[in-house]
């Protein structure tokens, strides 16, 4: 589901680097926008989350016939449903700092009235809502309560993202709990299996709970300017950039390093393939810091898309391993 959270870098959009998103941007233009509205790394990360959840499910129970992958869709698409409502009411409460912060955003760039932005959610929400109740109790609380959650994170008066800790909860406890406990136990009932969560589904939850309190620090280095103006009391306000940034290379060092010891112990997994491949992101991850210019707010978001890259490996690795674990 999706993360509360409010970042996506200038330059992983705003130059379009990329030569499709540059035809989209012109001749589909609406496409464009909601495309940058809905926080593609989000969407990215959602995605992969539900196909990954759904393959450890089948992975580990005891079949023969190939996966039904048809089973995913309604899930994926309350998830999706639920990511853009989130995301978008983050964007909505969040115009003036977003001029400052990220001005290529529609509300922000003015490519969206807040009307439109305000349709867009709404219909988000009554998808992600309407369609999980269908599904049966485990989808409907995944999505309600990570909705929840992010209605807190973003709204007035509560407004949790104004509290570092807060906000770090929020992000951490939808990403990290929520949506990998009660995806495993949903395809888990639609696969037919009894609810139950298994060893290597604790170990990838415990995995992405601290990676994504990593992300959820890490995420405020390069809006220090807007955070500081709006009186959002972030953490690199509180510690300064290079003490959060080393904070969250040694959390997601740590992520690794215990994914790799964990490999040696648990049931259903292929080991091997485990420890290779976290040793090759953790070391990936070394190399890629050691170049962050912490003066240079571009290159702050380019390794903050890097470390988002590796969170979408994990969920491709780690049920390849499960599947290879068989």
């Amino acid at each position: 589901m999706s993360r509360t959270d409010s970042t996506e870098t200038p330059s992983a959009s705003s130059n379009l680097p990329n030569p499709r998103m540059r035809w989209v941007s012109k001749h589909l233009p609406w496409l464009y926008f909601f495309w940058k509205f809905s926080r593609p790394h989000t969407i990215i990360g959602t995605t992969l989350s539900v196909l990954g959840l759904f393959w450890i499910a089948w992975s580990l129970g005891d079949r023969t016939a190939p996966p039904p992958l048809g089973l995913t869709l309604p899930a994926l698409l309350a998830c999706l449903g639920g990511n853009v409502y989130i995301v978008g009411l983050n964007q909505l409460e969040d115009v003036a700092i977003d001029r400052i912060n990220k001005p290529h955003l529609p509300l922000a760039a003015g490519e969206y009235s807040r009307r439109q932005a305000q349709m867009i959610v709404a219909i988000a929400l009554l998808m992600a809502l309407g369609l999980s109740m269908t599904q049966g109790p485990y989808l409907a609380a995944t999505v309600w309560i990570s909705v929840l959650i992010g209605t807190a994170y973003s709204l007035p008066p509560i407004r949790l993202k104004r509290f570092p800790v807060w906000a770090s909860l929020c992000i951490f406890t939808v990403r990290g709990v929520i949506v990998n406990l009660g995806l495993f136990l949903h395809f888990q009932q639609r696969l037919g299996d009894p609810a139950r969560i298994s060893a290597p589904v604790w170990a990838l939850t415990l995995f992405v709970l601290v990676f994504t309190f990593a992300i959820a620090i890490f995420k405020d280095i390069p809006d220090l300017e807007g955070d500081r103006r709006y009186h959002i009391r972030t953490f690199t306000l509180r510690l300064g950039a290079r003490a959060v940034f080393n904070l969250a290379r040694w959390v997601l060092t740590a992520c690794y390093l215990g994914m790799i010891l964990a490999a040696l112990v648990l049931p259903q997994v292929n080991a091997i393939v485990l420890v290779l491949s976290q040793g090759l992101a953790l070391a990936a991850l070394w190399l890629q810091s050691r170049t962050v210019d912490l003066q240079d707010r571009r290159a702050i978001a380019r390794f903050y898309q890097f470390i988002w890259k590796l969170f979408f490996l994990e969920y491709l690795l780690f049920p390849l391993a499960c599947w290879l674990g068989r």
